[in-house]
C-alpha cells in the first residue's frame, strides 16, 4: 500500500472504535495508523507480539489487525494465546496464496484474513464487517428465549453461551454463527447460504473458512466434536443446529 492509495479511499468507519495494528513493518504500519485514523478510528499499534500483549494488558480494543509474518512469536500464534483469555476480533494480514497461514489463523481463532498486497477500501471494509458482526448489548427481556445444547445454553437475546455457571468466550464470528443457527433451529443452512449471511463474498474460499469455523464452534458445544449432537452435518445439505 503505497501514500497515494492510503490517502485515496473515501469511507468512514464506526466512530471511536479503538484498533490494535500489530506489524513488524514500519512503513505499513504507519500507513496504516493514519489511514484508518483519518476514517474516524482510534488506533495504536504494536511492532511486534511482545508490545502488543504490553498494549493488550493495559488497554481494550474493539479489533486486532494481525500480521502473520513477524519476527519471533508469529500472528497465529499469538491469535492462538489471545483466544484464550479475549474474545476481541481479531483480522489477519496474510501473503496471497498461503493458504495453509489462513486455515491455521481460523483454525486458532482469527474471524477473517486479508491477503496482501491490499486495497486500503478493502481493509476498511472488512473492519467494518467485522465491527457490525459483534453482539450489542440489549435490554433483558422478561423472559429470555435459550436454547439448551446439552450442558451448554445459548442465550438468544443476549447471544450469550454458558456451560453451567461458567461462560463460554465466543469469537465475533462464531457469535454471528450461533445467531444465524438459533434463528433457525432444525434447519439446515448450506455453507453458501451461511456465507452470505456472515457477510461475506463467495467462492469456495470462504465456504472452508466456515467449514473451520464450525469446528472451533463444536469445540465448544459438543462433548465429543468428531461425533456432533447438537451442530449436526446434514448430508448434501449443509449444518444444522439441533438443539435438546
Amino acid at each position: 500500500m503505497n501514500q497515494k492509495e492510503a490517502g485515496g479511499v473515501q469511507g468512514s468507519g464506526e466512530i471511536d472504535a479503538h484498533l490494535l495494528i500489530v506489524d513488524d513493518d514500519e512503513r505499513i504500519r504507519g500507513l496504516l495508523q493514519k489511514f484508518l485514523m483519518r476514517h474516524g478510528f482510534l488506533v495504536s499499534a504494536a511492532r511486534d507480539a511482545e508490545q502488543a500483549r504490553r498494549l493488550l494488558s493495559g488497554l481494550e480494543f474493539d479489533l486486532i489487525v494481525l500480521d502473520v509474518m513477524m519476527p519471533g512469536e508469529d500472528g497465529v500464534s499469538l491469535t492462538a494465546a489471545l483466544r484464550q483469555r479475549l474474545a476481541t476480533p481479531i483480522l489477519l494480514l496474510t501473503a496471497r496464496g498461503e493458504t495453509e497461514d489462513r486455515i491455521a489463523g481460523l483454525e486458532a481463532g482469527a474471524d477473517d484474513y486479508l491477503a496482501k498486497p491490499f486495497e486500503p477500501k478493502e481493509l476498511l471494509l472488512r473492519i467494518n464487517a467485522i465491527l457490525r458482526r459483534m453482539p450489542t448489548e440489549e435490554p433483558a427481556a422478561t423472559l429470555p428465549k435459550v436454547l439448551r445444547l446439552g450442558p451448554v445454553r445459548y442465550d438468544i437475546d443476549r447471544a450469550e453461551m454458558w456451560r453451567g455457571e461458567e461462560p463460554v468466550r465466543l469469537t465475533a464470528t462464531e457469535s454471528q454463527l450461533m445467531r444465524i443457527f438459533a434463528a433457525a433451529p432444525g434447519q439446515a443452512l448450506s455453507r453458501a447460504q451461511l456465507v452470505e449471511d456472515l457477510g461475506r463474498d463467495g467462492g469456495q474460499a470462504q465456504e472452508r473458512a466456515v467449514d473451520v469455523q464450525i469446528t472451533r464452534l463444536r469445540r465448544k458445544i459438543e462433548t465429543d466434536p468428531r461425533q456432533p449432537r447438537y451442530l449436526q452435518t446434514v448430508r448434501g445439505a449443509g449444518y444444522m443446529l439441533a438443539p435438546d
